[in-house]
């Protein structure tokens, strides 16, 4: 079953869809099957991966709506990863189902398809907490939240966390953070070191080592159509984001590994337990 991470932040500019298309396209180069949703009526992440978004029919709004199957509206992109492509039409789809029956699930109940499908499925969401975003919480396992590091970045932060807590009561309690990436990074600003410290001050090891630098090759890339290590491998911004794919794997393996330890040792005494009743049987039985 895949792994379903959300890539969010309300607040716009922080390199979200950024993060999703190049994360997407350096775990495919780690030979990992990833899936990017676009669910951002701007349709970004769907033109960075290579794919024209004003003919991508059906898409995320047919599949949230229950016009199209999702697996006839995915389509494979140049860099190894399935696409959800999303555009415009992702705002008439959340109009429409604001009075439909179990309307934050519509996501969850779509990608539920195909989801063995998938060693991960990455979702880019809206720079909004409307329904939208409330479909890829719904849906998703972990959340990974970009965060520019500038003086506003910690405010920002506290209405998604309340948003996050509403969501684990009400709809998933699945939900964890997965991380906090801090992006559009520049060591020589010293407000950006000052928050950098505070995040993870307050967040610990919630904030990932990873950290996504300023790179005028990246910011390029999108017009190409190309995540940025198609467009420059070489580049700091690629080396990051193979990085990051590096770290989250790590940390997947460690999470997996924890799992299956504290599985082992709930299951132990049980096994003895057991043992000890059928010797007691073996014995009564003889007598």
């Amino acid at each position: 079953m895949a792994r379903i991470i959300a890539v969010a932040n309300q607040k716009g500019g922080v390199g979200k869809t950024t993060t999703a298309v190049n994360l997407a396209a350096a775990l495919a180069a780690a030979k990992r099957k990833v899936l990017l949703v676009d669910l951002d009526p701007q349709g970004n992440a769907t033109m960075a991966s290579g794919v024209d978004k004003r003919v991508a029919k059906p898409n995320g709004c047919e599949v949230l709506l229950d016009e199209a199957p999702i697996e006839q509206a995915i389509v494979k992109t140049e860099a190894h990863y399935d696409l959800l492509p999303g555009n415009g039409d992702l705002t008439a789809a959340e109009l429409k189902l604001m009075d439909a029956i179990a309307r934050e699930s519509r996501l969850k109940d779509a990608l539920s398809k195909i989801a063995d499908r998938y060693d991960i499925v990455l979702i880019d969401c809206p720079p909004s907490l409307h329904l939208l975003t409330l479909n890829a919480l719904t849906a998703a396992t972990g959340l990974l939240i970009p965060v520019q590091c500038e003086y506003f970045a910690l405010e920002g932060l506290s209405s998604l966390l309340d948003t996050v807590k509403a969501v684990r009561q009400r709809l998933n309690p699945a939900l964890e953070i997965e991380g906090l990436l801090r992006t559009m990074y520049d060591v020589r600003n010293n407000l950006g070191n000052e928050v950098s410290a505070q995040l993870t001050t307050h967040f610990g090891d919630k904030v990932l080592r990873s950290i996504i630098p300023r790179n005028v090759r990246l910011a390029e890339a999108p017009s190409h159509g190309q995540p940025i290590h198609l467009y420059d491998r070489s580049s700091r911004g690629a080396i990051a984001y193979i990085g990051l794919a590096g770290e989250m794997i790590r940390r997947d393996r460690n999470q997996q590994s924890a799992a299956q330890d504290l599985a082992n040792e709930v299951i132990t005494p049980t096994l003895h337990d057991t043992d000890e009743t059928l010797d007691d049987i073996v014995d009564i039985h003889q007598e």
